[in-house]
């Protein structure tokens, strides 16, 4: 089926007759991102906004193209669903710094939808909105690359200021992006992200597969599991440093390590780490990125999950951990009291000792793992992707221009343009 290059003539229905257009940016959906917490946001959020919309009297509007390594081109257009062509979409460069402008343009939607800040232009008359995970290039600025790190920081305040909604996932951000850009807390509004239940759950695993698993990483023994991305704030280097400390205090700790996650700026470094840390009693093995059936199985199996993360938004494999009920112990920092809900261990992040001495109770007191395994499953459960895409996509609606308003708006833009 072919898609329309733009949709033309919303203007003219009078407000009573308009459905409200909604316009995805599907720039966060690019092959780039994926299995990175922002591409499962937005990818996760398109879907359900593909169910919802004629319940919601809304058209959701996903760009996408066939010259584009793009999420977004897997979904099907549906009642309330229409996806459009974007021709720049294709290229990341293009698409940020005119291309979204260009394909927003001619959709003239009622409001444009942005699951991240990387997207810096779009047109004047639609309302726009953004989801501000975090404010982590201000907060860690030796996260990346200086100069990503600027690029970053000038996207984000563009976003801030471009923008007539804020989103963010968790009480956390929400303080720490109304302190770096001094606005009101009040203008930025929290709704909580989910996890996949089908998926993390304490369901038995295939078998098969957890052999496969097994062998495939040469696991035979019971191991520590971490899982995400791996760059510099999520802290493992500190986590292999604990893990060896664990190994040497204790003969009868004979455990693995693993780490599972695409690699990202200086992994180079935990790599080495990772390979200094070998031993007879326990390895530090770095399995690259999993498909979700693949992660949730390694999870369940897991002996213990530990996330001593520096900084985070909202942090999903922190949930998905619980959701799977398995115990978790985790760091004190940002977020991750506010979303395990006050119910796990928690440690110093950059305290190497206090690491190792948390891992070495979980894994010795069975009536804490089990403690920390159970509550952490019922917090778990208090999180839900439906509820996340309910409120965000009220909040969209809520937000459109009514039409006298989107009138004066697109008359002044024309009136500059002259």
């Amino acid at each position: 089926m072919a898609l329309p290059e733009e949709l033309s003539g919303r203007g003219s229905l009078s407000g009573r007759d308009r459905r409200i257009t909604i316009a995805f940016d599907t720039g966060p959906l690019d092959s780039i991102y994926r299995n990175q917490g922002i591409a499962v946001y937005a990818r996760t959020l398109l879907a359900y906004f593909r169910e919802m919309a004629p319940d919601y009297g809304v058209t959701v509007s996903p760009f996408v193209s066939p010259r584009a390594e793009n999420d977004a081109n897997a979904f099907a257009p549906g009642p309330g669903f229409v996806p459009v062509n974007a021709r720049w979409l294709h290229s990341h460069r293009a698409w940020r710094y005119g291309g979204a402008w260009l394909a927003t343009r001619r959709l003239r939607p009622d409001v444009v939808f942005s699951p991240s800040f990387s997207t810096l232009q779009f047109p004047s008359g639609a309302a726009r909105v953004v989801t501000l995970h975090d404010a982590t290039p201000f907060i860690m600025p030796n996260f990346a690359p200086l100069k990503v790190i600027r690029k970053m920081r000038f996207a984000l305040k563009h976003a801030v200021r471009n923008s007539d909604r804020i989103i963010t996932i968790s009480r956390c951000s929400q303080s720490d992006l109304a302190r770096v850009f001094g606005i009101p807390a009040s203008s930025i509004s929290v709704i909580y992200s989910g996890y996949d239940a089908a998926r993390f759950n304490t369901e038995a695993t295939d078998a098969a597969q957890r052999q496969a698993l097994s062998a495939r990483f040469g696991l035979e023994r019971p191991y520590i599991f971490h899982h995400g991305f791996i760059q510099p704030r999520k802290n493992l280097s500190r986590l292999v440093q604990a893990f060896r400390l664990l190994a040497a205090r204790d003969s009868a700790a004979k455990v693995d390590l693993v780490l599972a996650g695409g690699l990202g700026w200086r992994s180079e470094e935990l790599r080495a780490e990772a390979e200094a840390a070998g031993s007879s009693r326990g390895r530090v093995l770095l399995t690259g990125p999993l498909s979700d059936s693949d992660l949730a199985v390694m999870i369940k199996g897991s002996a213990l999950v530990v996330i001593p993360s520096l900084y985070e938004g909202f942090c999903l494999p922190l949930l998905e951990a619980m959701a799977c009920g398995v115990p978790v112990i985790a760091s004190a920092a940002s977020c991750m009291r506010e979303i395990s809900g006050d119910v796990l261990r928690y440690f110093d992040p950059e305290s190497v000792e206090e690491i190792a001495a948390n891992m070495k109770e979980a894994l010795e007191d069975a009536a804490l793992r089990r403690e920390l395994a159970e509550r952490g499953l019922a917090r778990a459960r208090e999180f839900s992707w439906r509820r996340c895409a309910e409120d965000t996509l009220a909040l969209l609606k809520e937000s459109a221009p009514n039409p006298e308003a989107r009138a004066v708006a697109e008359g002044n833009r024309a009136g500059r343009r002259l």
